[in-house]
């Protein structure tokens, strides 16, 4: 078996979790395949794709460390190189979406995570919905306000693409953060 198929076997479980609407195996499928597709996908990046959401608790702030510290000591338990654990760790904690990207795999790992952001109007509302319904444990009236923060945050970056794989996806994400923010703002 090879090191990825055996990371799928690994992070699968932890992606059927019950509270998982957007955070899914179908989400990691979908980074991987726009890797794929743009013909940039290297082991690292799929790795970290299984990797990067394998902790996801709506309630915390360390997904990302808890995700690579747990995926990392699979990796090291598999006898993975130490470099191959370190780049995979940088690509997961890259995916924060806290400072800008530090190399060409961790800009293309980001803009693959965000490619949602860009989808077609029908496939971004039901992102939309599904991170909804992962944080129904928020009031509307908080959820409205936190979820407008984090897609500001987004607008106002100079690009949401670094890459020039994913540019073409920069002018339908704005389209649809900004529909976004206005929904939320009039409810």
């Amino acid at each position: 078996m090879t090191l990825s198929a055996a990371a799928e076997a690994f992070a699968r479980p932890f992606y059927t979790e019950g509270h998982r609407h957007y955070h899914t195996a179908a989400h990691v499928q979908a980074v991987i395949h726009s890797l794929r597709v743009r013909g940039v996908l290297t082991p690292a990046l799929e790795l970290a794709a299984w990797g990067h959401d394998l902790i996801y608790d709506p309630r915390a702030a360390d997904n990302e460390q808890r995700s690579a510290d747990v995926f990392g000591a699979w990796l090291a338990v598999q006898g993975a190189d130490t470099g191959l654990q370190a780049e995979v760790r940088a690509l997961i904690l890259a995916t924060r979406h806290t400072s800008p990207p530090s190399g060409r795999s961790e800009a293309l790992f980001v803009d693959a995570d965000l490619g949602v952001l860009g989808a077609s109007p029908d496939d971004f509302a039901a992102y939309d919905h599904a991170i909804r319904r992962e944080y129904a444990h928020v009031p509307d009236d908080l959820y409205r306000a936190g979820r407008t923060r984090v897609l500001r945050h987004f607008l106002n970056r100079a690009r949401l693409y670094t890459t020039p794989e994913f540019a073409n996806l920069e002018v339908q994400a704005r389209v649809n953060l900004a529909g976004a923010v206005a929904r939320l703002e009039t409810e």
